[in-house]
């Protein structure tokens, strides 16, 4: 059967004979999807930990700033309850905190009592007045609603966590503390931060810990780690949805001889940032997936094409 001029000119070979899903794409797209997966290794397979961050149930409450921090200090009876509640009371990121590389901490601190800890609340007496300020009946985790002086109060949802504890376990709470790659979970422009000061993350961000932190971090904030988030899903006004399960598939080289340089890079993306170093980022980035000069410009084409429409 003889083909239209368009399907001669625009048409794509296509290869149905596998039981894989299937999505139809162009030549160049075709080539670029398996250059990347015949180098690179799902971020599941690797020695990394990937995890949400804290939900409180009522932030209100829980999320604090400087001010309000040192109040409560101020109003412990004894050294060592002072210093216990200091050492409860963490700086916290927010997803809008988040920016490529970096973050901009907005003076915030949670008061981290995690039921994975086990606290006990009559250790932090000036913490409970400050819970209660609140009232109990809002801070249980019964799911009931209770009238208070004519008022309807919700209680947070049923759990089996006490009243002044956070509504999550957070079992992994002890990753915060290692060297992550932090990024906010739902937003129109991918940024993904390194932190290695022990900030907590809220539940509007995801963050991940173990080996090779710096040469993600490096690949995920390049053009080509834009690029490989293209079909993540999105939410009804366009937003990506950067969950667990949305960054677990992205595939990315095992590739220990360019680690280094990697690493090299961020230290100085971090200590003065400069245009030059951002691209010699993507340059190596693409090096990884051994792409054609063709395919690096439809990559970069296509990114700026979905940053400005953002």
């Amino acid at each position: 059967m003889k083909q239209s001029v368009f399907v001669q000119h625009s048409g794509a070979v296509c290869d149905f004979s596998s039981s894989d899903s299937w999505v139809i794409l162009s030549p160049i797209e075709q080539s670029i999807k398996r250059k990347i997966e015949a180098v690179g290794t799902p971020l599941k397979d690797w020695d990394i930990q990937i995890n949400y961050g804290i939900k409180t149930g009522y932030n209100d409450a829980f999320i604090i700033d400087t001010e309000k921090r040192e109040a409560i200090l101020a109003n412990c009876q004894t050294e060592e309850e002072r210093k216990r509640t200091a050492e409860l009371i963490r700086p916290i990121l927010r997803g809008r905190d988040i920016r490529r590389y970096e973050y901009e901490w907005a003076d915030k601190y949670l008061i981290a009592t995690f039921p994975s800890r086990h606290y006990d609340i009559e250790l932090y007496p000036a913490v409970k007045r400050h819970l209660l300020s609140f009232g109990k009946e809002r801070l249980e985790q019964t799911g009931k609603t209770y009238s208070i002086n004519g008022e309807k109060i919700k209680a947070r949802k049923k759990t089996h966590n006490k009243w002044f504890e956070t509504q999550d376990s957070i079992s992994y709470w002890e990753d915060f503390m290692r060297p992550k790659i932090i990024w906010k979970r739902i937003g129109s422009i991918l940024r993904f931060s390194y932190d290695t000061t022990g900030n907590l993350g809220l539940d509007s961000t995801c963050f991940a810990t173990g080996q090779h932190m710096a040469y993600l971090c490096c690949i995920l904030n390049s053009l080509m780690g834009h690029y490989m988030f293209k079909d993540s899903p999105k939410t009804g006004t366009g937003d990506l949805l950067v969950s667990v399960q949305a960054i677990e598939p992205i595939l990315i080289p095992m590739n220990k001889d360019m680690e280094c340089l990697f690493e090299n890079l961020l230290e100085e993306v971090l200590e003065h940032r400069s245009e030059e170093t951002e691209k010699e980022i993507n340059r190596l980035a693409f090096k990884l997936y051994d792409l054609s000069p063709a395919e690096i410009n439809y990559i970069t084409d296509f990114v700026t094409q979905s940053q400005q429409s953002q």
